[in-house]
């Protein structure tokens, strides 16, 4: 990254959403402006008839890339920018937004402080899955936020065997299992009671979808752990999720290895003055009023 021109942007947004095509535009407008050259994979070029360039050349060109839309917008730049170094910056055009941080109205502004180097990189780690069918790999892939494994249309539990190593930890009979990084802890794995981690804290997040037992809870694992996941019984339908986005077909003995991957990264950026945890008392609304006022 140290020969590309820092003015050089990378432009990513969800060509399905009216506000994302509309700040695009805003921004193409403004760079012209202020010597900003916003680059457009062939996708979005088309999209808005502009000008673009291959995705070999964005890669190689786009110092940073700033992204409109939500955070599903986010995960799917995630996935186009797999294996490159180019950080990501996202513009939430979307509802909550825990990837995509950037306020609309302050966008012109953030994208001149982070060409002026106001900001840090964090290095998000990926799941990496491989879906094992007797000796043959049939599908390797990965996760910004997490694998989930669920039943199709019906409405039936999920028999599924947990292995942490050699060591079996569990028999689940749920409704599914979300496997989870710490960026996707404040995603469905949320929702399924699991914790809230930082994205700099080095583990995986396992959470059973409403087990059929009081027992069943989220777990921790480290970095370092090699997560085996087996349906069992005649199970039919069953889908392995990758980041709510990308879906295959689960059979009956099939194996899941699941693992914190070392080699591949999403580096996102983080503004000047601008923490991980205000972003989880503004997203959250963990405000102080009720505190101050039970104290006075």
């Amino acid at each position: 990254m140290e020969n590309v021109e820092k003015n050089k942007v990378g432009l990513l947004f969800n060509t399905q959403k009216p506000e994302a095509i509309d700040m695009a535009w805003r921004l193409w407008r403004w760079g012209k402006s202020n010597n900003i050259k916003f680059l457009l994979p062939p996708h979005e070029a088309s999209a808005i008839a502009l000008p673009g360039v291959d995705d070999e050349k964005w890669r190689e060109e786009s110092s940073f890339a700033v992204i409109l839309g939500g955070d599903g917008t986010f995960l799917r730049a995630a996935r186009y920018t797999f294996g490159c170094a180019v950080p990501l910056y996202g513009i939430n055009l979307g509802r909550l937004g825990f990837l995509a941080i950037g306020s609309p109205e302050s966008a012109e502004n953030d994208i001149e402080e982070i060409i002026s180097g106001k900001y840090s990189v964090q290095l998000r780690r990926l799941l990496k899955g491989q879906v094992w069918r007797g000796n043959r790999l049939v599908h390797e892939l990965y996760a910004l936020n997490d694998l989930v494994i669920s039943k199709g249309s019906l409405a039936r539990v999920v028999d599924i065997e947990v292995r942490v190593g050699k060591e079996i930890l569990s028999l689940f009979l749920a409704d599914g299992l979300i496997l989870s990084t710490p960026t996707g802890s404040t995603a469905y794995a949320l929702s399924a009671g699991g914790p809230i981690v930082p994205p700099h804290v080095p583990c995986m997040i396992m959470a059973p979808i409403c087990a059929h037992t009081l027992y069943a809870r989220p777990v921790i694992l480290s970095d370092t752990d090699n997560i085996c996941v087996i349906p069992k019984g005649d199970a039919r339908n069953l889908m392995l999720t990758q980041d709510g986005q990308l879906g295959y077909e689960l059979l009956p003995g099939d194996e899941l290895h699941v693992m914190l991957d070392n080699q591949t990264f999403v580096r996102t950026i983080q503004l000047t003055g601008r923490s991980y945890y205000d972003l989880l008392r503004e997203k959250l609304r963990w405000g102080f009023n009720g505190i101050r006022e039970a104290g006075d």
